[in-house]
């Protein structure tokens, strides 16, 4: 499948969703615009569920032989997040803030919109009531969406340029342009070219019509790992885009994750099915470097990415090379000649 990606905290159709627009300024800069989202139930404290997505592509059964995903560093480019939440606070290793918000005090990444709090969780959340895809994996939270969730393209782009700085594994963005930026494919690739694994919600403009394309950027970009949405049955899900660019599917319906003020919610859209890959690839990271004692460069991830899918019984414009489908490696037979 092409590898190709348009930017969105993303999500829609009367279902949890996030949504970004960019739009052009006067300044030639680019305005991000957060479309609203639905929450359909909120928790806190015991008494939460498990994450579905989690069971759904077999997370739990490479735990063991990739630590869970400790020592993966990821930086999650969103509206920040809630570093003091009882089921993140000891997987957050670095935060910056990139926006005008809280007289830009770089220290400050005050999640006041939901959706980098939702996402961090279904990463790595690792608390008594809920845990995530790599529950052990280490985050950087850099803040690219102010409180309006909105926010400025130069702001994506210097935190991407912030996380190669770090020289983190994996850089998670659920962001949407409907339009191509020069600028910043430049420091996506430059950022693959430091071996480092890009993940990108794909966008929820879908129709439900798989012969119908819809492009978002940065997710269009070749060089990125473009994510669509499915159900807890394996339907994609109606507004997950499709096109030629979609490398995997993922869980993004109805997802419970973790939310500001030590709560809980449960969201839909692309934006929730990115960040079970995210934290799929941190397991495959540690997973393949005990297999076969080196670190893989970030083309071979991607490659044990593909090579750990499902094919749905649907175009391959909606789910690309299918669903991540961790199975259990330590299980499976040697093959004898």
């Amino acid at each position: 499948v092409v590898r190709q990606r348009q930017m969105c905290i993303r999500d829609r159709f009367n279902i949890p969703y996030f949504g970004v627009i960019l739009m052009k300024t006067e300044i030639l800069d680019l305005d991000v615009r957060l479309i609203p989202f639905t929450i359909n139930k909120e928790f806190r404290g015991i008494g939460t569920k498990s994450i579905y997505g989690v069971e759904m592509i077999k997370a739990k059964s490479i735990w063991q032989e990739s630590q869970k995903g400790a020592g993966v560093k990821i930086a999650v480019i969103d509206s920040g997040c809630d570093i003091n939440h009882e089921s993140l606070k000891n997987n957050i290793i670095g935060v910056r803030n990139f926006t005008d918000e809280d007289k830009k005090n770089p220290n400050i990444v005050i999640d006041r919109v939901g959706h980098g709090t939702h996402v961090i969780g279904t990463i790595c959340a690792n608390g008594s009531n809920i845990t995530g895809v790599a529950p052990d994996a280490q985050i950087y939270v850099l803040k690219a969406i102010n409180r309006t969730g909105t926010g400025k393209l130069n702001w994506v782009i210097n935190a991407i340029k912030y996380a190669v700085e770090q020289k983190v594994d994996i850089i998670s963005m659920s962001l949407g342009l409907s339009e191509n930026s020069p600028k910043l494919e430049k420091v996506i690739k430059e950022a693959v070219n430091s071996n480092i694994l890009v993940v990108c919600a794909a966008g929820n403009e879908g129709d439900g019509d798989a012969d119908s394309f819809e492009y978002s950027y940065p997710a269009a970009y070749p060089d990125v790992i473009s994510v669509g949405a499915v159900d807890k049955k394996g339907v994609p899900a109606k507004f997950s885009n499709s096109n030629t660019a979609i490398d995997v599917v993922a869980p993004g319906v109805d997802i419970l994750s973790t939310y500001p003020n030590n709560r809980f919610a449960v969201l839909s859209g692309t934006s929730m099915a990115a960040p079970h890959v995210t934290g799929s690839l941190a397991l495959l990271k540690n997973w393949s470097k005990n297999e076969f004692q080196r670190n893989l460069t970030q083309e071979e991830l991607y490659a044990q990415l593909i090579k750990h899918t499902r094919v749905l019984e649907y175009p391959r414009t909606v789910q690309g090379n299918g669903l991540v489908y961790l199975k259990d490696e330590k299980n499976m037979k040697k093959l004898k000649y």
